[in-house]
Protein backbone atom coordinates (compact mmCIF):
# COMPACT_ATOMS: atom_id res chain seq x y z
CA UNK A 1 0.00 0.00 0.00
CA UNK A 2 2.75 2.44 0.92
CA UNK A 3 4.57 1.75 -2.35
CA UNK A 4 1.44 2.61 -4.36
CA UNK A 5 0.99 5.80 -2.38
CA UNK A 6 4.64 6.77 -2.85
CA UNK A 7 4.30 6.14 -6.61
CA UNK A 8 1.23 8.39 -6.75
CA UNK A 9 3.10 11.15 -4.91
CA UNK A 10 6.18 10.90 -7.12
CA UNK A 11 4.03 10.85 -10.27
CA UNK A 12 2.10 13.90 -9.03
CA UNK A 13 5.39 15.73 -8.52
CA UNK A 14 7.03 14.61 -11.74
CA UNK A 15 4.21 15.49 -14.16
CA UNK A 16 4.36 19.02 -12.74
CA UNK A 17 8.16 19.15 -13.15
CA UNK A 18 8.58 19.99 -9.46
CA UNK A 19 11.46 17.63 -8.77
CA UNK A 20 13.83 20.47 -9.70
CA UNK A 21 12.62 22.35 -6.60
CA UNK A 22 12.67 19.35 -4.27
CA UNK A 23 16.21 19.19 -2.99
CA UNK A 24 16.54 17.28 0.28
CA UNK A 25 17.12 20.61 2.04
CA UNK A 26 13.95 22.13 0.61
CA UNK A 27 11.84 19.09 1.44
CA UNK A 28 13.22 19.05 5.02
CA UNK A 29 12.31 22.74 5.32
CA UNK A 30 8.85 21.93 4.00
CA UNK A 31 8.44 19.26 6.70
CA UNK A 32 9.27 21.84 9.37
CA UNK A 33 6.91 24.41 7.92
CA UNK A 34 4.03 21.95 7.58
CA UNK A 35 4.72 20.69 11.13
CA UNK A 36 4.36 24.25 12.38
CA UNK A 37 1.08 24.54 10.48
CA UNK A 38 -0.10 21.34 12.18
CA UNK A 39 0.90 22.75 15.55
CA UNK A 40 -1.10 25.89 14.84
CA UNK A 41 -4.26 23.76 15.06
CA UNK A 42 -3.49 23.20 18.75
CA UNK A 43 -2.31 26.69 19.69
CA UNK A 44 -3.83 27.94 22.95
CA UNK A 45 -5.71 24.70 23.56
CA UNK A 46 -5.39 22.77 26.78
CA UNK A 47 -4.37 19.12 26.66
CA UNK A 48 -8.02 18.17 27.12
CA UNK A 49 -9.21 20.52 24.37
CA UNK A 50 -6.62 19.04 22.03
CA UNK A 51 -8.25 15.64 22.57
CA UNK A 52 -11.72 16.86 21.64
CA UNK A 53 -11.34 18.82 18.42
CA UNK A 54 -14.31 19.78 16.27
CA UNK A 55 -14.82 18.04 12.94
CA UNK A 56 -13.43 21.09 11.13
CA UNK A 57 -10.35 21.18 13.36
CA UNK A 58 -9.75 17.47 12.78
CA UNK A 59 -10.09 18.01 9.04
CA UNK A 60 -7.59 20.89 9.14
CA UNK A 61 -5.13 18.81 11.20
CA UNK A 62 -5.55 15.97 8.71
CA UNK A 63 -4.62 18.27 5.84
CA UNK A 64 -1.36 19.19 7.57
CA UNK A 65 -0.61 15.58 8.52
CA UNK A 66 -1.06 14.64 4.85
CA UNK A 67 1.36 17.39 3.76
CA UNK A 68 3.96 16.16 6.25
CA UNK A 69 3.52 12.55 5.18
CA UNK A 70 3.89 13.49 1.50
CA UNK A 71 7.13 15.31 2.20
CA UNK A 72 8.43 12.44 4.35
CA UNK A 73 7.75 9.91 1.62
CA UNK A 74 9.37 12.13 -1.01
CA UNK A 75 12.43 12.75 1.12
CA UNK A 76 12.93 9.10 1.97
CA UNK A 77 12.56 8.21 -1.73
CA UNK A 78 14.99 10.90 -2.86
CA UNK A 79 17.56 9.78 -0.28
CA UNK A 80 17.18 6.15 -1.32
CA UNK A 81 15.69 5.09 2.01
CA UNK A 82 13.02 2.43 2.43
CA UNK A 83 10.38 4.23 4.51
CA UNK A 84 8.99 1.11 6.16
CA UNK A 85 12.45 -0.27 6.88
CA UNK A 86 13.77 2.88 8.54
CA UNK A 87 10.67 3.07 10.73
CA UNK A 88 10.98 -0.58 11.72
CA UNK A 89 14.66 -0.12 12.56
CA UNK A 90 13.91 2.99 14.62
CA UNK A 91 11.14 1.20 16.53
CA UNK A 92 13.54 -1.64 17.33
CA UNK A 93 16.15 0.86 18.53
CA UNK A 94 13.56 2.66 20.66
CA UNK A 95 12.44 -0.65 22.17
CA UNK A 96 16.00 -1.17 23.42
CA UNK A 97 16.26 2.38 24.77
CA UNK A 98 12.82 2.23 26.38
CA UNK A 99 12.27 -1.23 27.89
CA UNK A 100 8.68 -1.69 29.01
CA UNK A 101 9.60 -2.56 32.58
CA UNK A 102 11.45 0.76 32.99
CA UNK A 103 9.31 3.18 31.03
CA UNK A 104 5.69 2.03 31.17
CA UNK A 105 3.60 5.03 32.22
CA UNK A 106 6.72 7.18 32.50
CA UNK A 107 7.55 10.17 30.27
CA UNK A 108 11.23 10.37 31.22
CA UNK A 109 13.93 10.33 28.56
CA UNK A 110 15.77 7.02 28.27
CA UNK A 111 18.89 8.56 29.85
CA UNK A 112 16.87 9.31 33.00
CA UNK A 113 15.18 5.92 33.44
Amino acid sequence: MLDKLKTKIIDFRNVRNWEQFHSPKNIAEGICIESAELLENFLWKTNEESRSLSDDEIHDAGEEIADIAIYLLLLSHDLGLDFEEIISLKLAKNAEKYPIEKCRGNAKKYTDL
